[in-house]
């Protein structure tokens, strides 16, 4: 009869238990419902690689930054921009650095994205490795539970296997709480970042909208500039015929560099010449001796101080790192992404534009000061021969993909290093 109050008193342990081993079942069925799931968005999206997202993003993020400052300058210098022209060309500028913000913004988002989807699959990983042995113990547990605690009081030996239980459960129970405890957290964890996972979602598809609407802007703004500029199509379209020419002489990209450096000293040495000099009415006076002409811009003329890189990316080869070929690279090799947005790496003239054998569509812009640079990989051109463009005027669309972007800075035809020139 002594017996009646311990198996009251287990009774109540094992109600006690039996709820804490409901709430463990109850956490184990929840893994599978709870476990974050990947956005939509993460199945069409093309991501970037899992061991470059976090050097993606700070690269993103500070290219974001970058474009939204220039942006924010070259609004500035159209609105005080007292030239018709000035004014185009620095807002055309501004929509190019707002669409370069909008593509870094895409890329950020597309790297956080990449981030908290590798973070889900470890933690679901780890979920599923901690669901495992928890499921089990607590199926056993409610086994051992199932037989009501009066019926086996009545049986013999029951008493001793109440005791047995309890022990086992005085014993279990804690590390049941403790890792149903972990396995809350984890799932807190999952919430977290299926939270995170829609925002980076949410941002890659306004920065989308972003893109897609500042790239109408610019394609307006483009067509005006066309309308405005058809009175000197015929001295454009003879100087274009002049560039394929020359690209038709030339043995190599070198040569054709070379070739256009040597019209552009020409070109800058006509205009240095002095005007004619009219005849005087009195014959017998002594005519003044002809000045020599204006020298050119010496060797060491500083270069345009608004360079800037034409297009945003990872950098795949560096200047003077060694090519496949085993020669060293005489630019700096960029991958960007489809259809990105290419800019005049600065203030120039457009010497070449178009198709150039094994190198996509090319522009060339010479600098003043004898200073020149090369941009190949272009998938579309949108500016002409004779262009005056300015540090950051649209000049095409990248391809993209397999094809990089190579951009190349030289002075007098010698090719130097554009990153130590890089405001």
């Amino acid at each position: 009869m002594q017996a009646i109050p311990i198996i009251g008193h287990d009774v109540t342990m094992q109600g006690r238990s039996i709820l804490t081993i409901t709430a463990v079942c109850g956490v184990a069925a929840a893994l599978a419902l709870a476990l974050p799931r990947a956005p939509e968005a993460a199945q069409v999206t093309p991501l970037v690689e899992a061991d470059e997202a976090q050097a993606a993003l700070a690269r993103a993020t500070r290219e974001s930054k970058l474009a939204e400052g220039r942006a924010a300058r070259l609004t500035a210098e159209a609105e005080a921009a007292t030239e018709a022209a000035q004014k185009t060309a620095s807002e055309a500028a501004a929509l190019a650095a707002r669409i370069q913000q909008a593509e870094a913004e895409i890329e950020a988002a597309r790297a956080r994205l990449t981030i908290a989807r590798d973070q889900r699959a470890k933690l679901t990983a780890r979920l599923a490795a901690k669901q495992e042995p928890t499921a089990r113990l607590a199926a056993a547990l409610q086994t051992a539970a199932r037989r009501p605690l009066a019926l086996s009081a009545l049986q013999p030996g029951s008493l001793e296997d109440v005791v047995h239980v309890r022990a086992v459960m005085a014993s279990a129970v804690p590390q049941i709480r403790q890792r149903t405890a972990a396995l809350r957290a984890d799932l807190d964890r999952g919430r977290a970042l299926e939270a995170q996972a829609a925002r980076a979602v949410e941002q890659l598809r306004g920065g989308e909208a972003d893109l897609r609407q500042r790239r109408a802007q610019l394609a307006a703004l483009e067509q005006q500039q066309r309308i405005a500029s058809r009175n000197a199509k015929g001295a454009a379209l003879r100087e274009a015929e002049r560039a394929l020419a020359l690209a038709e002489e030339a043995r190599d990209l070198d040569g054709l560099v070379d070739k256009l450096g040597e019209v552009a000293a020409l070109r800058r040495e006509l205009a240095a010449l002095p005007g004619p000099v009219l005849r005087p009415d009195d014959l017998g006076v002594i005519l003044p001796a002809v000045p020599d002409a204006a020298p050119t811009a010496p060797p060491s003329a500083p270069p345009p101080s608004d360079l800037q890189l034409p297009v945003q990316g990872r950098t795949l080869l560096g200047f003077g790192a060694k090519r496949e070929s085993g020669l060293a690279s005489t630019g700096l090799t960029l991958a960007p992404a489809k259809q990105a947005q290419v800019v005049a790496p600065g203030r120039g003239r457009v010497a070449f534009a178009g198709a150039y054998r094994g190198f996509g569509r090319i522009v060339i812009i010479e600098h003043p000061g004898g200073w020149t640079s090369l941009v190949t990989g272009l998938e579309r051109v949108d500016v002409a021969v004779g262009d005056n463009v300015i540090g950051g005027s649209p000049v095409g669309r990248a391809s993209g993909g397999a094809t990089p972007v190579t951009i190349e800075l030289r002075r007098d035809g010698q090719p130097v290093n554009l990153l130590q020139y890089l405001r």
